[in-house]
């Protein structure tokens, strides 16, 4: 099954259906977004970012939210 009969398949859902898949696939792609975020976090990927925000915080250059 290629990405078009994904797709043919999709449009053809009932709206109820169609509800529940788009939570569904709403989850997945969190799921897949933290999971890749851990992968860099553990890969090193983003430390020179967490060094930039506390040397920000260190020197008062960051504002409450």
């Amino acid at each position: 099954m290629n990405v078009k009969d994904i797709e043919s398949v999709i449009a053809q859902l009932p709206q109820s259906e169609l509800e529940e898949f788009a939570a569904w696939f709403e989850t997945f792609l969190t799921e897949a977004w933290d999971d890749q975020i851990e992968e860099d976090v553990r890969a090193g990927k983003l430390d020179a970012l967490l060094q930039e925000a506390e040397r920000e915080f260190e020197a008062g250059e960051t504002k409450a939210l």
